[in-house]
């Protein structure tokens, strides 16, 4: 098992390594010398000087004012994950969770947040033996940074919430008295540099990106197919035409759809229609211009993931503890925003195609029946699709241009960034079924063109798929083939 070490920068690609090859992750020499000068800096700035220092001798949010005891520093901080442990909802997925981990000891890492090495350590720990936290979806404001959400996450530091071990949930306290471990005492500022910070949110939008990284390129292989499948022109995909409108997007799918239908007799043969509807002319548009968004928001979350979000901010060289607003989640959200609008988008367009393929039109027969009248065919298919990509625009409803007051008027305006990402979770997650109805309905359509072939590439996609989802010559319960079809995006790069 390979080791990454955390380190100044960390990069979408060094992301995906990690979570592909089950890297274990430890400081560098230069983040834990980071990281014991801010504690160091921490503690004697407390024990010189009796001033104010947000969440470190006071109270929290709108009881800021409140004077805590020298005694008391330890307790303030439990009692803040504790009071702040108020998730909601569904489970946080896996994956995403053991994200937030690697974010936060990324964040940690830089000595801004005056936190003791042995609790970034026990971060560590529960990463690399791969104990996944019980968190929730609901509770996040995404504005004082993802603070329930983070307080689950980091509440087994404290022997309290719950975890999944080796495929079991159980108490922090079990998972202890298994492993021998003994629960940390939080000192001074700890609970608030581990539950101030937009892990919860960076997470999300990691893994999304990630994902539509990958939907992006199954989504122009299936639109190769349907293509082919509705006997659409060459012409719109030349090279000219992108070469003539400069985003990079746009050039990239058309490239990729010419390379899938290289070799295909079918998308070279004579065409009796002059022009193709816009959802098959205007792919490389439409799904360029997704590509293109996907590319500015990873920008916006690579920088997120490389910075320092929790408050107050440590600053020993400069002699300075500063109370700022790092943990605002609005770069954030805004950018899910627009993610969540993009990728529903693809999903649009590629129910359009369904239902182009469904219509009788091209020599295909109405709805692919193979006994039109006798049988529906795939005629609900197409009513799934469309039920599926209107949820997908209602969720795609910004959630960066609401707010709501918080902390008695302290926290009077948040971002609402983490239901922007759990809002782009479930669009994603929808597109799989769109794609699958569109792979459907284009390997259908294709039966009907035999013998004429389309490309090596798009053949062996038909020939796996068919493995999976036979062709339907008579009806049948089909919500059966639009999951065999989601487990066939899932499980293979095509």
């Amino acid at each position: 098992m390979k080791l990454y070490q955390i380190n100044d920068t960390l990069d979408f690609t060094t992301i995906k390594t990690i979570l592909k090859e089950n890297s274990r992750i430890a400081l560098s020499e230069k983040a834990e010398e980071l990281i014991q000068k801010g504690r160091k800096y921490l503690d004697k700035k407390i024990a010189s000087s009796d001033a104010p220092l947000y969440g470190i001798n006071t109270g929290f949010g709108a009881l800021r004012n409140v004077k805590i005891a020298p005694k008391d520093y330890a307790t303030l901080q439990r009692n803040l994950l504790l009071s702040h442990a108020c998730g909601a909802g569904e489970e946080v997925p896996p994956e995403i969770v053991r994200l937030m981990l690697l974010l936060k000891v990324q964040s940690l890492s830089y000595g801004h947040s005056g936190i003791d090495i042995s609790t970034v350590e026990r971060l560590i720990d529960l990463f690399n033996h791969h104990i996944t936290p019980v968190v929730y979806t609901q509770g996040s404001l995404g504005a004082s940074g993802d603070l329930a959400p983070l307080a689950h996450l980091c509440l087994p530091l404290i022997g309290e919430g719950e975890v999944y071990y080796k495929g079991k949930k159980l108490s922090a306290a079990q998972l202890y008295k298994k492993l021998k471990w003994k629960p940390l005492t939080l000192k001074s500022k700890e609970g608030l540099a581990l539950l101030n910070g937009t892990q919860f949110m960076s997470a999300y939008g990691v893994w999304l990106l990630l994902q539509a990284q990958r939907l992006s390129t199954i989504a122009d292989t299936i639109a190769s197919l349907s293509l082919d499948s509705y006997n659409c022109r060459l012409e719109p995909f030349d090279e000219l035409v992108h070469f003539v409108r400069a985003h990079h997007g746009q050039k990239t799918s058309a490239n990729f759809i010419l390379d899938c239908l290289k070799g295909s007799k079918m998308f070279t043969a004579k065409k009796n229609d002059v022009q193709d509807p816009y959802s098959f002319r205007c792919i490389p548009q439409v799904h360029g211009a997704v590509r293109d968004t996907a590319e500015y928001v990873t920008t916006v979350f690579e920088k997120e993931i490389n910075s320092v979000t929790d408050n107050p901010l440590i600053f020993p060289v400069e002699d300075k503890i500063i109370s700022g607003g790092n943990f605002h989640g609005h770069p954030l959200a805004i950018s899910l925003d627009y993610l969540s609008i993009a990728l529903s988008t693809l999903g649009n367009i590629s129910e359009r195609r369904t239902y182009c393929l469904l219509s009788g039109q091209r020599g295909l027969p109405a709805f692919l029946a193979k006994d039109a009248g006798l049988n529906s065919g795939l005629m609900i298919l197409q009513y799934t699709s469309a039920s599926v990509v209107s949820q997908n625009k209602q969720y795609a409803t910004p959630a960066s241009i609401d707010s709501i007051m918080s902390s008695n008027g302290q926290e009077d305006y948040v971002s609402m960034g983490a239901n922007a990402a759990t809002k782009c979770f479930k669009i994603l997650d929808n597109l799989k079924t769109i794609f699958s109805i569109e792979l459907i309905t284009a390997a259908q359509a294709l039966q009907f063109r035999r013998p004429a072939k389309t490309s090596p590439v798009l053949e062996k996609l038909v020939s796996d798929f068919r493995k999976q989802v036979p062709f339907i010559d008579k009806d049948r319960i089909l919500s059966e083939d639009i999951r065999k079809g989601r487990e066939f995006i899932d499980q293979r790069e095509i």
